[in-house]
C-alpha cells in the first residue's frame, strides 16, 4: 500500500460537538498593535538602496576584527609557528631554484 491507500486512525468528530466544548488550551492573549519596519526595506539601506554610511563603517570593523583575531589565534599555536617554518624553507628553495634557472639560461 502506498500513502493514499493506507488507512488513516481518526476520530470523526461532528461540527456541533465541537462548537460545544470550549478550547480551555488556548487562552486568548492580547497582543497590541506593533509597527513593525517593512520587511522589504532593510533599516541599513536607503530608500534608493544605498547603504549607509553607519553600515558599510560596521561591516568594515567587523571584518578587520574578525581578521585580527584570527591572526592573532593561528599566530599563537605551535602548528602555524611549524607551518611558518616549512612555507620560509619552501620560499626559498624556489628563489635558489629561479636563481639556478637564470644563470642556466645566461649561460654561467
Amino acid at each position: 500500500m502506498s500513502g493514499m491507500d493506507e488507512p488513516i486512525d481518526a476520530e470523526i468528530v461532528s461540527e456541533s460537538t465541537a462548537l460545544d466544548k470550549p478550547a480551555a488550551a488556548t487562552p486568548a492573549v492580547h497582543t497590541p498593535a506593533v509597527d513593525m519596519p517593512d520587511p522589504l526595506a532593510p533599516i541599513d539601506y536607503t530608500d534608493a538602496g544605498v547603504p549607509t554610511f553607519d553600515y558599510v563603517r560596521d561591516r568594515i570593523e567587523n571584518r578587520i576584527a574578525t581578521s585580527a583575531g584570527m591572526g592573532e589565534l593561528t599566530g599563537e599555536s605551535p602548528q602555524a609557528k611549524s607551518i611558518d617554518e616549512q612555507m620560509a624553507e619552501r620560499d626559498k628553495a624556489g628563489l635558489d631554484k629561479l636563481e639556478e634557472i637564470r644563470r642556466s639560461l645566461r649561460g654561467e
